[in-house]
C-alpha cells in the first residue's frame, strides 16, 4: 500500500499543481498562434499537427496540461477526436458529456479526455480520482475547463475555438515552457 503523506507531496510538488503559472519562455508575441480553419478537415489537420507536435517534444514526459474553450459547437471534441485518432487510427473516441473523463492507452502514455460541462461542483474532480488519472506519461485534454476551477492543474497550453462561417478560428496560447515548446511544433508544422 501506498503512503498516502508520500503521495500528496509529489502530488502537490508536480509542475501542473503550482499556484504559479511559468511565463512561456519566448516573446509575448510567438506565444500564441492564431489559425482560420475553413472546415472540418482543416481542424483535422491542425489536430494531427498538434499531436505530431506533442510526439516530436515527448509531451506526454513528464505530462501535458491543454485546456479546450469555446462555445457549444465550437469544435472542442472534433479536436480531441482526431488528436486521440492520430495516436490510435480507427479508434472509436466518445464524447465524455456523461462519463466527464474518457481515457485512451497510447504507445507514449495515456491521453484523458475531460468534458466537465455537466460537472457541478468541482470537487467531483477529487472524487473521480483526477489525483491517479495524471501521472507522467499523460496528456490531458480538458474540454469546459473553467468548471473544474480550484481542481484542476494549470494547463501548459490553452486551445481557443470560436466558430467562423463553415469553419472556426483557432487561437493556441502557451502557459509554460513545455507549452511554449509545443506551440514552436504546432507553428512549424501548420506553416
Amino acid at each position: 500500500m501506498q503512503d498516502t503523506e508520500s503521495t500528496e507531496s509529489s502530488f502537490e510538488s508536480h509542475p501542473h499543481y503550482s499556484n504559479k503559472i511559468e511565463p512561456a519562455t519566448e516573446s509575448a508575441t510567438s506565444s500564441t498562434f492564431e489559425i482560420v480553419l475553413a472546415d472540418a478537415a482543416a481542424t483535422q489537420a491542425f489536430a494531427e499537427a498538434f499531436a505530431q507536435a506533442c510526439r516530436e517534444a515527448s509531451a506526454f514526459q513528464p505530462g501535458l496540461v491543454v485546456y479546450l474553450q469555446g462555445d457549444l459547437g465550437a469544435g472542442k471534441s472534433f479536436f480531441c477526436r482526431a488528436f486521440i485518432q492520430q495516436f490510435l487510427p480507427g479508434q472509436k473516441v466518445k464524447s465524455p458529456t456523461y462519463t466527464l473523463v474518457e481515457s485512451y492507452e497510447t504507445e507514449l502514455g495515456m491521453v484523458r479526455h475531460f468534458d466537465l460541462y455537466r460537472l457541478c461542483d468541482p470537487e467531483e474532480l477529487a472524487f473521480l480520482g483526477l489525483r491517479d488519472l495524471l501521472v507522467a506519461p499523460f496528456v490531458a485534454l480538458v474540454e469546459w475547463p473553467s468548471k473544474g476551477q480550484g481542481e484542476l492543474p494549470s494547463a501548459d497550453l490553452t486551445l481557443s475555438l470560436q466558430p467562423l462561417g463553415a469553419g472556426r478560428c483557432g487561437r493556441l496560447t502557451a502557459n509554460t515552457a513545455a507549452g511554449s515548446l509545443i506551440l514552436k511544433g504546432v507553428q512549424a508544422i501548420s506553416g
